[in-house]
Order: C-alpha cells, then sequence, then structure tokens
C-alpha cells in the first residue's frame, strides 16, 4: 500500500491481511486485556472461585460501556474510510471529531450513572452476599478510568480505519504489557485482591488512550483530530450513531445475556455455575479474537472500495473474510472437544469447577462455526453502512433467541443449567445462517449488477 493506504489498489487479500494480522494480534492483546484479572484472580491461593465469579458479575457493566464505545467509535471509523475512499478527507476528520465529542460526554455520564447505582445493579446481575464484596471492589475503580476506556477503545478505530494497522496494534500492546506487570505486583505483592486488579486496568488503560490522542493529534495520522471537527453536527450524529447502532445493539445484547445467564444459573445452580460461566466468556473472548481481527481488518477496505466504486474488491473481500472465518471456527470447535479441561485451567483448577465446567463447555460451543456467519455478515452491513440490516442481525441472535431461550429452555425436561448453556450454540445456527443468508441474497448480487454496469 502507498503511504495514503489506498485500498483499491494491489491485492484485496493482501489489503485485509496487512490490517488484519496486527489488528489480530491486537484482538490477542485486548483479550489478554480483559482477562488477565481473571486469569490471575482465579489462581488466588486459597477460595479463589469465590472472586473469580466476583468479577465474573462485573462483566456485563463493562460490556455496556463497551457498547457506548462501540456506538460511536464503530459507527464513525466505517464512515471514515467511505468518506476517505470519495476522497472528502475534511468531512472523515468531521466524523471523527464528532465521534470522539460524544465519547467523552457519554464517558462521563456512563462513570457517574454506573456508581450511583452499582450495588442494585450487581444484585441484580446475580450477586449473593459471598460474591458482592468482590465485584463492588473492582467496579468501583473500573469505573473511575471509564473515559480512559471509550477513548482507547472508540478511537482506536480511527486508527485503523485509515490502515495504520501497526500504531492500533501498539495501542492494545501498550495498555496490555503495563497491565500484565501491574496485575502480580498490585494483587500478590501489595496484596490488594480485586482491587489491585482493577487498579492494574485503570492505569493500563489511561496509557493507551493518551497514545491514541498524541497520534491522531499528530503528523503521521492522515485525518487529524482537531477542535473544528469536534463541534457537533446532527447530521454527522445521526450517520454515526445510525451505523454504530450495531455494535452498541450487539454488545448491549451481550451485556444483558450475561446478566439473564448469571441470574438464571444462580437460580438453578449457584454460586459455581456463575463462576462457571466466567470461565466460559473469559474462553470464548479468546477463541473469537482471530474472526474479530479478520472482519474488523476487512471493513475498511470494503467500505473503502465501496466509496471508490471498486464493487468487484468488495466481494473479493466478502469471499476472502468468510473464508477464512469459517475455516478457523471449524478447527477451534475440534480443539475445543478434545482439550476442554486445558482451556478451563487457564482460569481455575478448583476440580469442583471443572467438573461442571466440562460438560458445560462442550454444550456452549457446540457449532461454533456457525457463528463466523454473523460476524462475516455482520461486518459487510456495518462496512457498506447498511446500518438497518447491521442493526436487525444484532438483535435477533441474542434479543430475540438467546434472551428467551436462556429463561426457558432451564424449564424444558429437566434441564437445568445446560439449558442456559444450550442457547448459545441454538443462536449461532439460525441466527448464523439468517444473517449471511440476507448478506447473499440482498448485497451480493446488487454489487455484481453494479460492477458489470461499470
Amino acid at each position: 500500500m502507498s503511504v495514503n493506504n489506498d485500498f483499491s489498489k494491489g491485492s484485496v487479500s493482501g489489503n485485509i491481511l496487512s490490517l488484519a494480522l496486527p489488528m489480530t494480534l491486537a484482538q490477542l492483546i485486548n483479550v489478554l486485556y480483559n482477562v488477565v484479572d481473571r486469569i490471575y484472580i482465579g489462581h488466588i491461593p486459597g477460595e479463589s472461585t469465590v472472586p473469580l465469579t466476583g468479577l465474573g458479575l462485573a462483566l456485563p457493566i463493562i460490556t455496556i460501556i463497551t457498547a457506548f464505545a462501540n456506538l460511536f467509535g464503530m459507527g464513525g471509523a466505517p464512515l471514515c474510510s467511505i468518506a476517505r475512499g470519495q476522497r472528502e478527507n475534511k468531512k472523515a476528520e468531521q466524523i471523527m471529531g464528532n465521534s470522539f465529542s460524544m465519547l467523552l460526554i457519554s464517558g462521563i455520564l456512563l462513570m457517574i450513572l454506573c456508581l450511583l447505582f452499582k450495588k442494585p445493579l450487581l444484585y441484580l446481575f446475580g450477586a449473593s452476599s459471598a460474591t458482592f464484596p468482590y465485584a463492588d471492589s473492582y467496579l468501583t475503580i473500573y469505573l473511575l478510568g471509564t473515559v480512559f476506556v471509550m477513548i482507547n477503545l472508540g478511537m482506536n478505530s480511527f486508527i485503523n480505519s485509515q490502515g495504520f494497522g501497526k500504531i492500533g496494534m501498539m495501542t492494545v500492546l501498550l495498555g496490555a504489557v503495563a497491565n500484565i506487570i501491574l496485575d502480580p505486583l498490585f494483587i500478590f505483592v501489595f496484596q490488594m485482591g480485586v482491587r489491585g486488579a482493577a487498579a492494574a486496568t485503570l492505569i493500563s488503560q489511561m496509557l493507551s488512550a493518551v497514545w491514541v490522542l498524541k497520534f491522531l493529534r499528530g503528523p503521521k495520522a492522515i485525518l487529524r483530530l482537531n477542535r473544528e471537527g469536534m463541534r457537533l453536527k446532527a447530521e454527522l450524529l445521526k450517520n454515526i450513531t445510525g451505523l454504530g447502532m450495531s455494535g452498541f445493539v450487539m454488545s448491549v445484547t451481550n451485556g444483558s445475556v450475561q446478566i439473564i445467564c448469571n441470574a438464571t444459573l444462580q437460580n438453578f445452580g449457584g454460586d459455581l455455575y456463575v463462576g462457571v460461566m466466567t470461565v466460559i466468556n473469559s474462553v470464548r473472548e479468546i477463541i473469537t479474537m482471530p474472526v474479530m481481527g479478520v472482519t474488523n481488518g476487512a471493513q475498511p477496505v470494503m467500505g473503502f472500495n465501496y466509496g471508490a466504486e471498486e464493487y468487484g474488491r468488495v466481494r473479493s473481500a466478502i469471499k476472502f473474510t468468510t473464508a477464512v472465518c469459517v475455516i478457523y471456527t471449524f478447527a477451534v470447535w475440534g480443539l475445543l472437544l478434545l482439550a476442554p479441561r486445558f482451556f478451563i485451567h487457564l482460569f481455575n483448577s478448583e476440580p469442583e469447577l471443572l467438573e461442571a465446567g466440562v460438560p458445560a463447555m462442550k454444550i456452549y460451543f457446540f457449532g461454533i462455526f456457525m457463528m463466523s456467519l454473523q460476524f462475516a455478515g455482520q461486518s459487510v452491513f456495518v462496512a457498506l453502512g447498511k446500518s438497518r440490516q447491521a442493526v436487525f442481525f444484532s438483535l435477533l441472535r441474542k434479543a430475540i433467541i438467546v434472551i428467551p431461550l436462556t429463561l426457558l429452555l432451564p424449564m424444558v425436561g429437566g434441564l437445568g443449567t445446560n439449558g442456559v448453556f444450550l442457547a448459545e450454540p441454538v443462536s449461532n445456527f439460525i441466527g448464523g445462517t439468517a444473517c449471511f443468508a440476507t448478506m447473499m441474497i440482498t448485497v451480493w448480487p446488487s454489487l455484481k449488477k453494479q460492477e458489470n454496469k461499470g
């Protein structure tokens, strides 16, 4: 690629991989960012399952914060790619600036609201008298860094959308390395426990946020963050939130699913099964990381070529992305079936949790390759600015399928906790098929027709 990162030139797969590889590595590092706290807490000598479960109860609130970062970051970044493909860099900078302003505003509001209502929320999410103190200690400190989280997650998308995948990777690498170093220091040396894990995360997110802002204000960026661009414009905000609503809904529904799963598991299995779900969620973050890296790497390439009216290259990008995602998830499914204990051992080694966790994991991840079809189809809708379809399929898989099944299946045929874990594969098969098939029926022929016209 040239210094202008022109995605309409060169190999389509090469352009995707040039972004996807560093972004996948960044996703891996980001996963470490998110799960390293759980790994350390889960191996504290003595009773480690209870504090690990406490951290799991804080995850829905963290997920909801991520949802707002997605709303303005993932909503603005594809629009930037399309504007850049149309050679409208000033408009692209205005999109980026408006997204930044909304990230700041929403970050401050979220911090205040979550601090005020965290106690009733945690009990609503399935906390018990044993697990609440751990969840409360972690969340109180974590929330103080909400603005840093928003800037880090939301604005890094604009670095990647300009084609600076390695710089985007460094954003995550900086925070993750700091977190990995500070976690054992605060948790074990200073004996701060879960409070130490939260403090390490707060400092790490702050470092990443400073890095992002320094780059986007610096001379190497193609699009620069400036005061003029930060002035809010209604039309831009409408387009940003419209497209970002897909990622927002996906994150909010993920958070809602976590809440309902934890509450239902608390009812049918107690703290132990809430702990199992914490481990499963952590494993899912690890194994879906390459799929997220590839689809996120493909979006700027698709969006740029769509804006540049290079429709054949958009179709090539869709084919490449889908093939890579399906092949990878097939391989991962086999690995999970063969070695579930290995993944559980990463987070906890207590025999009781292992005994409950192995069958639960086999049910939860059954047919996980179907989930890759959801990611592939969803990434196309987002990259091409088709917000309605993107939002609908985000809602379909989680809100319309998973949540009702999570509540109903435990009461069917004595399934109990197994019913909670079974809801996920059912949603993957139905939601994945519906999303990908719709994309192939609606978007694919349209791209082919436009290509033939050209």
